[in-house]
């Protein structure tokens, strides 16, 4: 490291002590910036980076409910507003148990510089709570939403802050959140993304990170003249993103072969086709069961569970050409990194959050595989956000072809945006270096013209 990044990572572990994802983001990010601040000394005298290491505001607040049997119940919920240099803040909530205030900023650090790339304007945020859905009731969800939205709309507004869904808020909790939100304000506006079609929602907002995970490979692999076509793809997670990350493969004719969970996942040498992923969507998304049934229903189908014990995912010792991460952070160690180059990946798109350690990125770096950042890569569920916020604006609903139309669209500028600017700072080829760098400019010049705020 250099003395900048050396000097802004001292401070940064100081003031924000026991966060490892908020330094490792924010450490890949400043080494990437590096000969931006030799090029441009006006960011580095005005301090721009250490600023956007410092959210604008951070929420913290109690979440008390009442579960079935009546039992009182107490959790924590937080909001980061990050960055509005470009936009009013917008980010997911994220409800899982893993949630704390570190995790919360480094996906608030990231939104940033994804809700850049996407060229809308947005700014940077994050939220969620320590809340667990699963295996709750549909009524002890509903409780728990209201309660958190009674503290949160304080906080939030359509032009202030939007939030959206991430793990463990989908379309049942966003519902429950909009009705809180509607009841308290007295008002009907654009206040959530990932809203139902019926009251607001955009077509395609389900299926978009997905969908955009895959469109970013598939412009990658266009520069090296490759395709889907016929190629065999590990996808990891069996969520949102994933499933539509695996509709979107099946349609452009790849195979893929494997899902997961936190309980184990399940690996298919046959391939995941439009039968075998409707049995996962009515498993994840209707019954909310674990991926363990996959392997029950379908012969030859292997179930292998989590062994927290490993070093290593074996999900990713599996031979294919492409990889999806799409489950959680740091899910491929640089153990897996390694194995999957040995086994003939030479792609790997982001539809997870920063899904690979950073021994990991530079292991893809180095072997020069294709290989496109979250912050790139996944920038598809935002772009569409986006696209649904405009909407609300105009109080108008586009049709499927049209949003779908224009996210493949972002998708597009967002890789072009990352070549060229790999190129122009001379690290051609390196989609990491792009999208940081590409993403930061934008907001960097927005603040200097804002002045000192």
């Amino acid at each position: 490291m250099n003395e900048i990044v050396a000097r802004l990572m001292e401070d940064v572990k100081a003031k924000n002590p026991a966060e490892p994802e908020f330094h490792q983001a924010v450490q890949e990010v400043a080494e990437s910036l590096e000969p931006v601040f030799e090029r441009h000394p006006e960011y580095k005298s005005a301090r721009i980076l250490e600023r956007v290491t410092e959210p604008e505001r951070v929420v913290m607040f109690r979440v008390p409910w009442m579960d079935d049997r009546g039992g009182v119940q107490v959790n924590r919920g937080f909001r980061i507003e990050m960055n509005s240099a470009i936009g009013p803040y917008k980010g997911g909530l994220r409800f899982h148990p893993s949630v704390n205030l570190g995790i919360l900023k480094f996906l608030a650090f990231e939104q940033v510089f994804k809700n850049s790339l996407t060229t809308l304007p947005m700014g940077g945020g994050k939220g969620g709570s320590d809340f667990d859905p699963k295996g709750k009731s549909d009524a002890e969800v509903m409780r728990f939403c209201q309660s958190f939205m009674s503290e949160l709309q304080r906080h939030i507004g359509a032009n202030t802050d939007v939030p959206a869904g991430d793990i463990g808020v989908g379309g049942r909790e966003i519902g429950f959140l909009f009705g809180q939100y509607k009841r308290l304000a007295n008002e009907f506006t654009g206040i959530l993304t990932g809203k139902g079609l019926n009251w607001g929602g955009s077509l395609i907002r389900p299926e978009a990170t997905g969908y955009g995970a895959v469109y970013f490979a598939q412009e990658m692999m266009q520069t090296r003249g490759e395709s889907l076509d016929g190629k065999d793809c590990l996808v990891s997670g069996s969520g949102n993103v994933a499933q539509y990350a695996v509709e979107k493969l099946i349609e452009l004719g790849a195979r893929p072969v494997t899902l997961s969970d936190s309980n184990g996942y399940v690996y298919d040498a046959a391939g995941i086709d439009s039968e075998k992923l409707a049995f996962v969507m009515e498993l994840k998304n209707v019954r909310r069961g674990r991926i363990s049934e996959y392997a029950e229903s379908f012969p030859g189908a292997v179930y292998v569970p989590a062994d927290a014990s490993l070093d290593h995912n074996p999900l990713w010792a599996h031979e294919a050409s492409c990889a999806f991460p799409c489950a959680t952070q740091n899910e491929i160690s640089a153990r897996d990194a390694r194995t999957m180059i040995d086994n003939g990946v030479s792609v790997v798109s982001e539809g997870a959050n920063m899904p690979t350690v950073t021994d990991g990125v530079r292991a893809f770096l180095e072997a020069r595989i294709l290989y496109g950042p979250g912050k790139a890569a996944n920038a598809g569920g935002v772009a569409v956000s986006g696209l649904e916020m405009a909407q609300n604006s105009m109080r108008y609903a586009w049709q499927r072809d049209e949003v779908d139309g224009r996210l493949k669209t972002i998708m597009a500028d967002i890789h072009t945006a990352c070549v060229t600017t790999a190129e122009r700072f001379g690290t051609p080829g390196n989609y990491v270096d792009g999208a940081n760098i590409a993403g930061f400019l934008k907001v960097a010049d927005s603040m200097l013209d804002q002045g000192l705020v």
